[in-house]
């Protein structure tokens, strides 16, 4: 029945592959891993994972470079490793959401090299975003177009003759040759694609970069403005109180063709059975534009990146919440909320930084304005416990239950991360929120695999918060997790609406939700909770006084 679906109040958590967990040892997390510990993802609360890329790539950019898109990465395990991890998530009742890359291939993916080998005008180019350059030998690329990751977006290709030929577009790395979305060709290949995995059982897509597959006819220079976000999303958080004014669209987002992708994708999902859904990664401004994704013939939910990006304070606080229930509402989809995932700084980190945070930019040791730890993780309690208790779905970052801070301290030589290198050093990247997981703190790699094996170092912070050593402490922010989430579900807190609380001041953001009202204080000074028993508080109240940067839930 529309409006009961799964995924209209579902809490999905991301699995990041590689650093979940690994089970033989290699430093990398693998299917295996994850399906090993799917049991304390059922005991957490959650309704479905998302699975970061696990597809066969050279790992470039950490498998959002795709050489098979249906096919499993050595790395990771095989198709048989796929089908047990969703096997097994399926007898413990949680569904699985893969992740699909449909904006670029990799470099090393046969179209691609076909294509080279094919040369101009062929119908091999006519897959990817090949173009005669300027000038008189064609020299200089054909627009002046960046890339998401730094310096040119263009890169020259030599000819089969061995002479300097076209160049071909890739908005992120030049190993992400971007596909060319209006030849008919790429699109039936993804159609068979999402059958692929649909097949094996697949509850649905995350779509990567699902707002930059189309690009403006003639593909006409752009110089975005000097403090724009590297995905289209704003350059920093909200202030609160401040309305943030849209960009001009860049035109190589948001175009209006992609909306004919999705109907046709919408389409294929339509065929199985079971609510399959299409996840979008649309990092686009106002949320009323989002929210075009999401209409009824199109996708199910869009990440609702405004909300990530709002800064820890009251004004700025209701008015996103009031404007993605207004923005989601208007199309009949759920608002989406979300806090923290694989690109951006971790919201233990990000909450209590002083200076400014460029998306995809990250922090590091040079950092202004580095983040308070103790601040840091006292906000993102408070926030998970707000986000959590509001009405449609929520998307976790894993780790973030265990109240994991970005990891600034990274030794350069341990960096993987393509912005690091396409700028020389000048952005950190994403690095810092990708840092395996721990466990066991007594086991080597904190728990993470077998041996002392990393693919990212891991900082002696993760002994402290690894997750044996949160379970069963009630102060813990794993059981906060625990008990917010049992508390959702046992109160209808997805299916419900919010209602506003006036009086206690500018800093506090309060509401009910149905049977529960939900008080979170932003600021300093301390506040009078409401009549009502108390039935989760992010950090300790003493008697009815809730403190600042603390949330408490009340039966209402």
């Amino acid at each position: 029945m529309t409006g009961s679906e799964w995924w209209r109040t579902a809490v999905i958590y991301q699995i990041y592959p590689r650093s979940f967990a690994d089970s033989n040892g290699d430093g990398m997390g693998d299917l295996a891993g994850i399906t090993s510990r799917l049991p304390a993802l059922q005991d957490l609360g959650i309704d479905a994972i998302w699975l970061s890329p696990f597809y066969t790539s050279p790992q470039r950019d950490a498998g959002y470079d795709v050489a098979d898109y249906c096919n499993v990465d050595p790395l990771f395990g095989t198709l048989d490793d796929f089908a047990t991890l969703q096997a097994t998530a399926h007898d413990l009742g949680i569904r699985v959401i893969v992740d699909i890359v449909p904006n670029h291939s990799s470099s090393d993916h046969p179209w691609f090299q076909a294509a080279l080998a094919a040369g101009p005008g062929s119908e091999e180019r006519g897959h990817y975003i090949f173009r005669d350059g300027k000038g008189v030998n064609g020299q200089l690329p054909p627009n002046n177009w960046e890339s998401v990751f730094g310096g040119l977006a263009w890169t020259r290709v030599m000819e089969a003759d061995g002479t300097p030929g076209q160049w071909y577009l890739h908005l992120f790395d030049s190993s992400q040759p971007d596909l060319d979305w209006q030849n008919p060709w790429v699109r039936a290949q993804f159609r068979d694609v999402l059958r692929f995995w649909l097949d094996r059982g697949a509850d649905g897509f995350r779509v990567d970069v699902a707002h930059g597959m189309i690009k403006a006819a003639g593909l006409p220079d752009y110089t975005p403005p000097a403090d724009g976000g590297s995905m289209g999303g704003r350059a920093t958080a909200l202030e609160p109180g401040v309305v943030a004014e849209p960009a001009a669209t860049a035109p190589y987002w948001a175009q209006p063709g992609v909306h004919e992708i999705y109907r046709d994708w919408r389409l294929v999902l339509d065929e199985y059975p079971g609510d399959r859904i299409l996840a979008a990664e649309a990092w686009v401004d106002p949320l009323s534009h989002v929210a075009e994704w999401v209409r009824p013939d199109e996708m199910h939910q869009a990440f609702n990146f405004a909300y990530l990006e709002t800064l820890w304070g009251g004004p700025g606080l209701r008015r996103v919440i009031d404007d993605s229930l207004a923005a989601f509402s208007a199309v009949g989809a759920p608002s989406t909320w979300v806090l923290s995932n694989h690109d951006v700084v971790r919201h233990a980190s990000r909450l209590a930084l002083t200076g400014d945070n460029l998306q995809g930019h990250g922090i590091g040791p040079k950092t202004v304005g580095l983040p308070d730890t103790v601040v840091g993780l006292r906000r993102a309690r408070a926030a998970s416990a707000l986000m959590l208790a509001l009405p449609g779905s929520s998307y976790l970052y894993q780790g973030e239950e265990l109240g994991l801070p970005e990891v600034v301290d990274l030794p350069d030589a341990s960096r993987e991360d393509p912005t690091w290198f396409r700028t020389n050093g000048e952005r950190y990247g994403r690095d810092g929120c990708r840092v395996p997981l721990p466990w066991v703190a007594s086991a080597p790699s904190y728990g993470f695999g077998p041996t002392a094996a990393s693919w990212l170092p891991q900082p002696a912070i993760w002994g402290e918060l690894a997750r044996d050593v949160q379970e069963g402490v009630p102060t813990s922010t794993l059981e906060l997790y625990k008990l917010a989430l049992r508390l959702r579900r046992e109160h209808d807190l997805g299916l419900g609406s919010v209602s506003w609380l006036n009086g206690l001041g500018d800093a506090v953001v309060a509401f009910t939700n149905g049977s529960v009202t939900v008080v979170a204080n932003t600021g300093a000074a301390s506040v009078t909770l409401p009549v009502g028993e108390v039935l989760l508080t992010s950090e300790p109240l003493t008697g009815r006084t809730l403190p600042g940067d603390t949330t408490a839930w009340l039966r209402a």
